[in-house]
């Protein structure tokens, strides 16, 4: 049964996902680590035009977690023709300050796990000489980003990767885009920690973010960002030396944090 698989599916950007495709007659496979939100959503989803809706609860920055959601993909006898890799996290603040035990766990999730879950899912999709994937990055990915150092990092290696996916699986008809969000509605920033974003960023929907998503799968691009103020901003900073973008950031940055140096 042809089933699109989104992680980190539970609230955000990943839920918003699944509404939508499930709006479009997807079959779903929610993963996250909240059993009762998964359960929840899933029920709901299910009587929307009659898709079915599963959902496995777990924590996917641990070792085993891709491997094991692989072969219950393969015992619940799913073909994932379209892969969401959206869970990830950020960590926010001086790198030297932050709990190092959370920012090797942001890389396991953001990149490890990421990977894993793009490796043992393209193999399928190569066979069938059909499938998509995205990949969630971020506007960060494209700059140094002072107090998200990590983060950004990990961001910008999802994109660097999706768009080398992207020209490699391109002759097996199979699409690979990295989505760039910018500032969203979601609960990112509190569980970052740091309660709000930085100032002035236009802050968009989650809604809004699948919809440009959706559109530049369609279309078949590397990568896009959401928001068109997003996409100028990105733009603008390519032109400028990227020690100027670092001092620009770590200024803005560091007025939030409460660093006085």
């Amino acid at each position: 049964m042809n089933t699109t698989l989104i992680t980190g599916a539970s609230s955000g950007i990943g839920e918003a996902f699944a509404r939508k495709l499930a709006t479009r007659g997807h079959n779903l496979l929610l993963v996250a680590r909240s059993e009762d939100k998964l359960m929840t959503l899933c029920n709901e989803l299910g009587r929307v035009k009659s898709i079915r809706a599963q959902y496995v609860a777990m924590d996917l920055s641990t070792a085993d977690a891709p491997a094991l959601l692989f072969d219950e993909t393969q015992k619940r006898e799913l073909d994932v023709n379209l892969l969401i890799n959206n869970a990830g996290f950020g960590a926010m603040g001086d790198f030297a300050e932050i709990d190092l035990a959370r920012q090797l766990n942001m890389i396991d999730l953001n990149v490890r796990s990421l990977v894993e879950l793009t490796y043992r899912f393209l193999q399928p999709m190569r066979e069938r000489k059909s499938g998509a994937i995205i990949n969630v990055a971020s506007t960060a990915g494209f700059q140094p980003v002072p107090f998200m150092g990590t983060y950004a990092a990990t961001k910008a290696f999802v994109l660097s990767f999706s768009e080398a996916l992207w020209e490699e699986n391109r002759p097996y008809g199979i699409k690979v885009m990295a989505l760039c969000p910018g500032v969203t509605d979601t609960k990112f920033f509190a569980e970052a920690g740091i309660g709000k974003p930085p100032p002035g960023r236009i802050m968009q929907s989650p809604e809004d973010v699948v919809d440009t998503a959706l559109r530049g799968l369609q279309h078949g691009r590397s990568h896009i960002i959401s928001g068109f103020p997003n996409y100028l901003m990105i733009q603008s900073e390519r032109l400028a030396p990227r020690s100027l973008i670092a001092r620009i950031a770590g200024t803005v940055l560091r007025s939030q944090f409460g660093e006085k140096k």
